[in-house]
């Protein structure tokens, strides 16, 4: 896939890539700043980022697992910067994905919504980025401890322990945080 003609990729390499891997780099993005164009300008500065650094790239991962850890870098990177406190601004949730529901319906995903982001918002930073990788992302094990740098071991405990503490910070609300939890 990634084809390299000295250090530089062709034109097609870099359409493919981006194509290919686009949507679940804006996903990783949007969940970790919550803000269509931040996230958006992320997505760009993530792919610039790595095409800047193709021959860095050592199969040791898949090529969607390197680019996720390139965005988790950058977007570390747009906080430090931007010398937040918190890693989350939520409460624009107006991006909830339906097909014409009702107002009630609607309301209650929102509310649902707000709930399980202040609880990731609670959250320590280790557990709530392995449950967006894990959950929100559907990387596996190896794919995550690869992006965060730890062992599988590590990954699996977090992870155990990262659930646990969002359905106590959930207060245990039956529902959504249940099946989201359950997916584990």
């Amino acid at each position: 896939m990634i084809c390299k003609k000295g250090l530089k990729m062709m034109k097609e390499d870099v359409e493919r890539l981006y194509i290919d891997n686009s949507d679940a780099v804006y996903r990783f993005i949007y969940f970790l700043v919550r803000h269509k164009e931040t996230a958006e300008d992320l997505t760009q500065e993530t792919f610039y980022k790595a095409i800047k650094s193709i021959n860095n790239f050592n199969n040791q991962a898949s090529v969607l697992t390197w680019l996720l850890k390139i965005a988790r870098n950058v977007t570390y990177d747009y906080f430090r910067r931007k010398r937040l406190i918190k890693f989350f601004t939520w409460g624009n949730e107006n991006d909830i994905d339906s097909k014409n529901p009702s107002p009630t319906v609607l309301a209650e995903k929102k509310e649902d919504l707000s709930r399980l982001y202040a609880a990731l918002g609670r959250m320590k930073k280790d557990y709530r980025d392995v449950i967006i990788l894990r959950k929100v992302n559907e990387c596996s094990i190896k794919e995550t401890a690869y992006i965060l740098g730890w062992t599988e071991a590590k990954v699996k405990t977090k992870m155990a322990r990262g659930l646990e503490t969002l359905k106590k910070e959930y207060y245990g609300k039956e529902g959504l945080i249940d099946e989201f939890i359950k997916r584990a």
